[in-house]
């Protein structure tokens, strides 16, 4: 299937997870300091959880680490086209001002594994996740406040993510931030995997 899948287990990223693997070194020293230090404490305070795949041996490595809480998707403050094309999928009956959402607040692959796909992998088995019957409780978007850097936004277009709003300056304009910005809200509208 993939490396992640057929090589890794999949986990919770604990306290004693952390103690008996190698530290986490994706290059981002913010994303660094979170997995390695804050992860646990985000959990615990309820405002997210992150979780990670270890490749198990002597020494554990976590290959890859994400983090996901509860967000939603607000469209009553967008231009009418960007809405219209946010509603185009949802009855009229269902529209709403704001969806569900599931946010990838934080997702970061192990310097070792870098240009091995691992990124992509892990974001369709986060895609497949979001959609499981069995969660307990139906999302319509996976979404990400993505570092504003071409490299970052190219990934997550490649992974079929879409800017909710059409350019930097009108979500400046809309969230209220000044130019240039640190990141650009982007979305997965899990629908498409149910047809």
């Amino acid at each position: 299937m993939g490396f992640l899948l057929d090589s890794c287990s999949h986990r919770l990223l604990t306290r004693d997870l952390l103690r008996v693997c190698k530290p986490f070194h994706c290059g981002d020293p913010d994303l660094d300091d979170f997995f390695n230090n804050d992860a646990p404490l985000y959990h615990e305070a309820l405002l997210g959880k992150s979780y990670c795949f270890v490749l198990e041996g002597d020494l554990p490595k976590i290959v890859a680490a994400y983090t996901l809480s509860s967000d939603s998707v607000h469209v009553s403050s967008l231009p009418n086209a960007r809405k219209k094309r946010i509603n185009a999928n949802i009855a009229r009956a269902k529209q709403s001002k704001r969806y569900p959402a599931i946010l990838i607040g934080r997702l970061g692959v192990n310097i070792n594994y870098f240009n091995m796909g691992i990124g992509s992998e892990m974001m369709s088995l986060i895609l497949r996740m979001a959609t499981l019957r069995d969660n307990i409780a139906d999302c319509r978007y996976l979404a990400v406040d993505a570092y504003n850097n071409s490299k970052t936004l190219h990934f997550y277009e490649k992974n079929r993510f879409s800017f909710l709003y059409s350019s930097e300056e009108q979500e400046a304009e809309n969230i209220r931030h000044a130019l240039p910005l640190k990141t650009r809200f982007m979305f997965y509208d899990l629908i498409n995997l149910k047809q």
